[in-house]
C-alpha cells in the first residue's frame, strides 16, 4: 500500500553523488580526456600559468594559428591557461561531460565536441576578419587573443546532447547557456568569448542530425504563464548583469561594452588610468575624485551598480510573477533609459567626454547599444499581463516603514560617528559637511568625476563609515524586497475564500467543491450565510464553479438568489458542470440546460481489481512492482525539493508538448497542489526518480471528508508507460483501507459516454449546441485528450454521471461560450484562438 514519502537518504545529498558514479561507468571518453587534460598540463609545466614558448603553436589557438596550422583547432582543448581553468575544465568535464557522454554515446560526444569546437574557432576567425574594417577596435583585439581550454568542446557536447532531451529540459539547459554566452560575447567581446558560443551554437544546430532527425522549428517560445515569466525575469537580469561584467574585466571589448559607462559609471580602474587623469593637475576635481574612485571598496562598486542590482533582485519578483517587482523594474529601466539617452546626447552633442566608444569610435557605437535597455523596456510593457500576484495589503507600506527607519538610524549613525571621527577625515569633518555629503552615502554614484567630493576619508574607521553605511542600507532594503516576494500572495478574494472554506467543511459539497477554493474565483454568499456559489466574472457572464456550497435544503433558495444577484447586476448567470439535481432545480427557475462533460466514480467498499476486465489494472501494478515503483502518498508543501523541482519538470514538459496552452478553471495545475488539504500520489523508483503524479482534493460531506477527487495528472515522457494505471488503482485500493466511501475520476469536458443527449431531462439545449460541442470536442481531442481521458477511465469500470451547464436565455450562449474559452484557456493566443476556429468551423461544415 502506498506510504509516506521518506525525506532521508534518497532525496539527501549524496544522491548526486551516487548517480554522478553510476555515469561515470558509462562516459569512457570524459574519463579519458580528464586524465589527459592533466598529464599534458603537468608534462609540459602548463598548469601554473598554461602552455608557453613553442608548445603555443599547437596547444593555443588565435587567427594567426589557425591561418597557419590547423592543429589547435583539435588540440586547444587538452590545456587550460592556469591553474582555475585545470580546476574549472576538470569540474565541468565531471558535471556537463559524464551526462552528455551518456546521452551521446562516446562516438558522437566526441563528434559533436570536437566538431562544435573546430566551427566555433573557424566561425570567430572569420568573423575578425570579415568585420576588420567596420569594427576595427574589437576586430583588432580579437586578432590579438588567444583560445585555450576546454570550454568550446563542452559547450558543443552540451548543446548537441540537449537535443535527446524532451521540449522542457531541451529549453532549460538551453536558454540559460545561450543566455550566458551571448553576455560574454557582447559584453566581454573576447576570442573565447566568441569561440565557445559558436562551438555551442553549432552543437545546437548538430544536435538533432546526432539524435537521427531533422532540426524543427518550435511551435511556441514559451509553454506555460511560468516559463514566461522565468524568461522575462531573464531578460531583465541578463540586461543587468552584463554592464556589470564589462565593469568588472579591463579588458571588455564588445559592441554592448560601452553601457558599463552609461549604468555603471566605474570608469577609472588601474593606476595607471589615475595617472592620465591627474597628470601634473594634482589637485584637480577629477584627480581627488579619481583617487577616490580608485581606492573605493566593494561598497563603493556596489552603490555605483546599485541600479542594476536592484533590477537583478526585481528579476526575482518578476520570476513569481509579482506585480510590484513589475512596476518597479518598470519604472527603474524606464529611468535608466532615459538617464542614459540624455548622457548619450551630451556626448554627441560634445558637452561630456571621458566615455570611449567600442569599434568605430563613431556615434553608431554609442547609439547601438540602446536598444537593450529599449528593447527591454518594451518587452516589460508588452509582458504585463503576466505579472499579477499581489501581496497582502500594507506589505510595502511596512517594508517602506523599516527602510526609512534604517535610513534615519544610519544617517545618525554617519553624522555622529563622523562628529567623533572628525580628524579621520580631509578636511576636518563638521556638521554641516557631514550633512551635505550624507546624501552621496545613499544615492547611486553620478557624474563622480565631475567634481571633487566635499570629505575625504583618510583613516580606516572613516573608510568603513563612508563606505558602509549606504552599503548596509541598500542590503538591507535588497533582502527585505526578497523577503516580500516570498510573502503568500493577496487577492480581494482571499477573505472571501476563507469564509467559503469553513462553510464547505462545514456543509461540504459537490465532488467538484474543493475547486470553488481556487484563486480566481468571485464569491456570492446567500442571505443565511451559509451557501455561497463561486463564480468567475467575464464579459457580462457569471459562470459558476460546479454546484452551490452549503446545506442541501437551502440548494433551490441558494440558486435563486445567485440568479437575482446577476439580473440586478445586468450579468448573465450560468451554472455550469452541475449534477442532475440542479438541473432539475434551475429547469424550475426558466433555465435551459446542455450536458458538456460526464463524471465517473467509484464506489469504495468492496472493490477489487479481479476479472478479466481489471487485465490491464493487474498488468500496471506486476510491472510496477517488477522496476521497483512503488506509490508513496505525500502534500506537495511538505514534499522534499528534490520531489517539487521533477513535478515542475514533468508538468512543464507535458504543457511544452502541446499545440496548446495548459487549461485552468476545472483543471488544475501546480498551483493548486500547493494546498496542504490536497493529497498527492507519486509513482517513484529506487533512485527517487518520480515518473508520474496524481492529485486528489478532498470532498466533505456532514463535516469531514468522505471521498476524493482525482484532479493533477502528469507523467514523465520517459518514465513509467502505465503510471496512472496504477497510480488510480493503488489511490483506490489506498482510500478504501482508510475508510473513504467513494472516489471520483473527476469529469472529462466536452466528452459523454453516450453520442445522444439525456432525452428524459427538461430543458435540453438546441441540437445545433449539441453539434458544435461535439465538434469542438473533436477539435480539441488531439491536443487535450478530453474523449481519450473518458475512454481511460472506462478500464476501471466506474459510475458514469453527466454534468450539465445551465443557462436562462439560449442568446447568451455565444457570450457563455466565450466566457468558458477565457476560462479554460485565459493565455490563448490571438493566433491560436483563430486556428482553433477555423478548425471548428471547417468540422462542422
Amino acid at each position: 500500500m502506498p506510504g509516506k514519502l521518506p525525506v532521508g537518504p534518497r532525496f539527501g545529498a549524496r544522491w548526486p553523488l551516487r548517480r554522478l558514479r553510476r555515469s561515470a561507468g558509462r562516459a569512457p571518453a570524459t574519463l579519458t580526456f580528464i586524465a589527459l587534460f592533466w598529464i599534458l598540463g603537468v608534462s609540459t609545466s602548463s598548469l601554473r600559468s598554461g602552455p608557453e614558448g613553442p608548445l603555443l603553436d599547437w596547444a593555443a589557438a588565435s587567427v594567426n594559428t589557425v591561418a597557419g596550422n590547423p592543429a589547435p583547432l583539435l588540440l586547444c582543448c587538452f590545456w587550460a591557461g592556469g591553474p582555475a581553468g585545470y580546476l574549472g575544465g576538470t569540474l565541468l568535464a565531471l558535471l556537463a561531460g559524464l551526462p552528455c557522454e551518456r546521452l551521446l554515446g562516446t562516438g558522437r560526444f566526441l563528434l559533436a565536441g570536437f566538431g562544435g569546437q573546430i566551427a566555433g574557432l573557424l566561425l570567430t576567425t572569420g568573423f575578425a576578419y570579415l568585420t576588420s574594417a567596420s569594427i576595427g577596435d574589437w576586430s583588432r583585439a580579437l586578432v590579438s587573443e588567444s583560445f585555450v581550454g576546454p570550454m568550446a568542446f563542452l559547450a558543443a557536447a552540451a548543446a548537441a546532447a540537449s537535443a535527446r532531451l524532451g521540449t522542457l529540459w531541451r529549453r532549460r539547459l538551453r536558454v540559460p547557456l545561450f543566455t550566458l554566452l551571448i553576455l560574454l560575447a557582447l559584453y566581454g567581446g573576447s576570442f573565447s568569448a566568441l569561440t565557445v558560443l559558436g562551438a555551442a551554437a553549432a552543437g545546437a544546430l548538430a544536435g538533432p542530425y546526432l539524435a537521427g532527425r531533422r532540426p524543427s522549428i518550435p511551435r511556441r517560445l514559451v509553454s506555460s504563464r511560468r516559463e514566461a515569466r522565468v524568461l522575462v525575469a531573464l531578460a531583465v537580469l541578463a540586461s543587468a548583469v552584463g554592464p556589470v561584467i564589462s565593469a568588472l574585466s579591463s579588458q571588455a571589448v564588445g559592441p554592448l561594452s560601452v553601457l558599463q559607462y552609461l549604468f555603471t559609471d566605474v570608469e577609472v580602474r588601474t593606476p595607471a588610468e589615475l595617472d592620465q587623469v591627474c597628470g601634473d593637475a594634482a589637485d584637480s576635481a577629477q584627480c581627488v575624485a579619481a583617487r577616490i574612485q580608485l581606492r573605493a571598496g566593494p561598497a563603493a562598486f556596489f552603490l555605483a551598480t546599485l541600479p542594476l542590482v536592484l533590477l537583478a533582485v526585481f528579476s526575482d519578483g518578476l520570476r513569481r510573477g509579482r506585480r510590484f517587482a513589475w512596476v518597479a523594474a518598470l519604472l527603474l529601466q524606464g529611468a535608466m533609459t532615459v538617464l542614459a539617452a540624455v548622457r548619450i546626447g551630451r556626448l554627441l552633442a560634445g558637452e561630456e567626454s571621458g566615455i570611449p566608444a567600442p569599434g568605430t569610435g563613431n556615434s553608431v557605437a554609442l547609439v547601438l547599444p540602446m536598444a537593450v535597455p529599449l528593447a527591454v523596456l518594451v518587452l516589460l510593457v508588452l509582458t504585463r499581463g503576466l505579472f499579477s500576484v499581489t501581496a497582502p495589503a500594507g506589505t510595502y507600506r511596512q517594508l517602506a516603514g523599516t527602510s526609512a527607519l534604517a535610513a534615519v538610524l544610519l544617517a545618525a549613525l554617519y553624522l555622529g560617528a563622523g562628529l567623533v571621527n572628525r580628524n579621520g577625515f580631509s578636511p576636518a569633518a563638521t556638521p554641516g559637511l557631514l550633512a551635505a555629503d550624507l546624501p552621496g552615502r545613499f544615492l547611486p554614484v553620478l557624474e563622480v568625476t565631475s567634481r571633487a567630493p566635499g570629505l575625504v576619508p583618510e583613516s580606516l574607521p572613516a573608510v568603513l563609515l563612508y563606505e558602509g553605511v549606504g552599503g548596509v542600507f541598500w542590503v538591507l532594503v535588497c533582502v527585505l524586497l526578497l523577503h516580500s516576494f516570498l510573502v503568500p500572495p493577496y487577492s480581494p478574494a482571499t477573505a472571501d475564500a476563507d469564509r467559503a472554506r469553513s462553510l464547505l467543511r462545514a456543509h461540504g459539497g459537490s465532488t467538484m467543491a474543493w475547486m470553488t477554493l481556487w484563486a480566481g474565483n468571485n464569491y456570492w454568499f446567500s442571505p443565511s450565510g451559509n451557501s455561497y456559489v463561486a463564480y468567475r466574472m467575464d464579459l457580462g457572464v457569471a459562470l459558476s464553479v460546479g454546484e452551490p456550497v452549503g446545506p442541501r435544503d437551502e440548494l433551490h433558495s441558494a440558486m435563486e438568489g445567485f440568479s437575482a444577484f446577476c439580473t440586478a447586476n445586468g450579468t448573465t448567470a450560468c451554472f455550469y458542470s452541475v449534477g442532475t439535481q440542479v438541473r432539475d432545480l434551475s429547469s424550475g427557475l426558466g433555465f435551459s440546460s446542455l450536458q458538456v462533460a460526464e463524471e465517473t466514480v467509484l464506489p469504495l467498499g468492496s472493490l477489487e481489481f479481479k476479472g478479466k476486465r481489471f487485465q490491464d489494472i493487474r498488468t500496471a501494478m506486476n510491472s510496477a512492482r517488477k522496476q521497483g515503483i512503488r506509490a508513496q502518498w505525500t502534500r506537495y508543501p511538505a514534499a522534499p525539493l528534490a520531489v517539487k523541482d521533477q513535478l515542475h519538470a514533468i508538468s512543464e514538459e507535458w504543457v511544452a508538448d502541446k499545440d496548446m496552452t495548459e487549461m485552468g478553471f476545472t483543471l488544475g495545475g501546480l498551483e493548486e497542489l500547493d494546498d496542504p488539504e490536497v493529497r498527492c500520489l507519486l509513482a517513484i523508483d529506487e533512485d527517487g526518480t518520480v515518473h508520474a503524479v496524481t492529485s486528489w482534493l478532498p470532498v466533505y460531506r456532514n463535516g469531514a471528508v468522505a471521498g476524493w477527487t482525482l484532479d493533477f495528472m502528469r507523467r514523465r515522457s520517459n518514465g513509467f508507460r502505465l503510471g496512472m494505471d496504477f497510480l488510480i488503482a493503488s489511490a483506490a485500493l489506498s482510500l478504501q483501507d482508510e475508510g473513504f466511501s467513494f472516489l471520483s475520476l473527476s469529469g472529462a469536458p466536452l466528452a459523454r459516454a453516450e453520442a445522444e443527449t439525456d432525452d428524459d431531462g427538461p430543458g435540453e439545449g438546441p441540437p445545433v449546441m449539441d453539434r458544435l460541442l461535439d465538434r469542438l470536442g473533436e477539435t480539441l481531442e488531439p491536443v487535450y485528450g478530453f474523449r481519450s481521458l473518458l475512454a481511460f477511465k472506462a478500464k476501471f469500470a466506474p459510475e458514469y454521471l453527466p454534468l450539465f451547464m445551465t443557462y436562462r436565455d439560449p442568446a447568451s450562449l455565444p457570450a457563455i461560450a466565450n466566457a468558458l474559452a477565457r476560462a479554460y484557456v485565459p493565455d490563448l493566443s490571438l493566433g491560436q484562438g483563430l486556428s482553433l476556429a477555423r478548425r471548428i468551423v471547417d468540422r462542422t461544415a
